[in-house]
């Protein structure tokens, strides 16, 4: 592949902007987003504004190229070809089952460039293809909506069921509601409809109900869910002591859960007594599993659930590192749209991860190589770099086959300094000291502070 001399340079200085510049022009390609909207939307419509167009405006606010939405739209209004009010009104009608689409199959196209790179992660459980499913309430708007501004609450603007498959480290599904007050577990039929024979669920006990096991049992899936304190279940014998894991000792024992006219489904319940009470000051976990003994031991059982995090650790990316929850945002279809252009972004930089998995592998990608920092610095080179670059030059990225660009992903995967990107390691947390008031004392000194603290000998 020939490059111009100013692509050459970029990708000497900055080769992870490149990589992801490439990606998007791939992945947010307009015929396949605009393919994408044709075969999911039901109500809306497109006629001179094109659903590409409103995903291209709003990966920018999301990666932190541009501040707004409206800034977005003021930097190429005539690209655009509407007035700014008829783009917040197309914002205001995408529909749930557009943005599901969107995630999803972007995903599998990423996932496809994940396998022929050959950097999936080491497998959880051999045999199985691991699902980790949790939900995020999406953070409260401006009081911007005339309806929100007679009351001092925090308007929610929805919430959404994510899935993130830890093999490929991609947000694979997600499944929106535009009601920020529904109980997640409304949505769990639709996760119903996803599951396949051969999966592994696993999620917190907010989803431990009679129906969702006996699904995912019917259609011979494995799950390792903590019980609900609420579930219907009757525990059969005592518990027998199977050893110890980081934080606690492992026990396990027989139990039955009943739901409406059906028999008994005879589960394994893992009890994980922890050394240490959770924030909640529960001293126990109790997990449920339908996977054979010979399969998952009790011990393999708890260690599943606790690596659960990882999801939550995807959350906090998307919170710090991506502007996916835009307070500016209060029509709940335009704030679910930028939350799920926000799972596609972030899997953007998990394909990257994967690229960089392939040179250095994956234990040195996952221990030293910090989101954070990726995003800051293709934050400040991206403009620049599609200014100094005319589009003639990215539009191969968009037809080339997947073997074709797994190969330049990983090429360029070489170029990267990863000594740039360095992640943080923290220590357990200290308890903060008890503090003192004196109201007569409202403020102090630092530098009087510092002159009285001791010195070192």
């Amino acid at each position: 592949m020939v490059l111009s001399d100013v692509f050459a340079r970029f990708l000497e200085e900055s080769p992870a902007t490149v990589m992801v510049a490439a990606l998007m022009e791939r992945i947010f390609a307009p015929q396949k987003l605009d393919a994408i909207f044709a075969g999911a939307a039901r109500v809306q419509y497109e006629r001179e504004l094109l659903f590409s167009t409103v995903v291209g405006l709003m990966s920018q606010v999301v990666c932190g190229v541009q501040p707004s939405v409206r800034a977005a739209y003021l930097a190429q209004p005539q690209q655009v070809g509407v007035s700014l009010a008829a783009l917040y009104e197309k914002l205001q009608g995408v529909e749930p089952a557009v943005n599901r689409a969107l995630v999803r199959q972007t995903a599998a196209e990423m996932a496809g460039l994940i396998r022929h790179l050959g950097a999936e992660c080491r497998p959880w459980l051999a045999g199985y293809r691991v699902k980790i499913l949790d939900g995020n309430a999406l953070a409260k708007t401006e009081h911007r909506l005339k309806e929100t501004r007679t009351s001092t609450a925090g308007p929610l603007p929805g919430k959404a069921l994510v899935v993130l498959e830890p093999e490929l480290g991609l947000l694979s599904e997600v499944f929106c509601c535009e009601d920020g007050h529904a109980q997640e577990r409304s949505l769990l039929p639709e996760v119903v409809e996803t599951v396949e024979r051969g999966d592994l669920w696993i999620a917190d006990r907010n989803f431990s109900t009679a129906s969702f096991l006996f699904a995912l049992e019917a259609r011979g899936a494995g799950f390792v869910i903590r019980r609900h304190g609420k579930l219907a279940c009757e525990e059969v014998g005592e518990a027998v002591f199977c050893g110890r894991v980081e934080g606690g000792e492992v026990y396990e024992q027989a139990v039955l859960v009943r739901g409406e006219g059906a028999p008994a489904l005879a589960l394994r319940q893992v009890v994980v007594r922890l050394e240490t009470p959770t924030r909640d000051g529960e001293t126990e976990l109790r997990i449920l599993t339908n996977l054979p003994p010979e399969t998952a031991a009790a011990c393999t059982v708890a260690e599943l659930y606790r690596k659960r995090w990882r999801i939550e650790g995807a959350f906090h990316t998307l919170s710090q590192a991506l502007e996916t929850e835009i307070n500016t945002l209060g029509y709940p279809p335009a704030a679910l749209l930028a939350f799920c252009v926000g799972l596609v972004s972030f899997n953007l930089f998990a394909t990257l991860k994967a690229a960089l998995r392939s040179v250095h592998g994956e234990d040195v990608v996952e221990e030293q190589v910090s989101t954070y920092y990726l995003t800051k610095e293709i934050a400040g080179t991206y403009q620049g770099m599609r200014i100094a670059l005319p589009q003639r030059e990215w539009r191969v990225f968009a037809t080339l086959s997947t073997a074709a660009m797994a190969n330049l992903l990983g090429e360029w995967a070489g170029f990267l300094r990863l000594c740039r990107y360095p992640k943080s390691k923290r220590g357990p947390k200290k308890p903060p000291p008890p503090r003192t008031h004196d109201p007569k004392k409202p403020h102090v000194s630092t530098a009087r502070l510092l002159a009285n603290r001791p010195r070192r000998a």
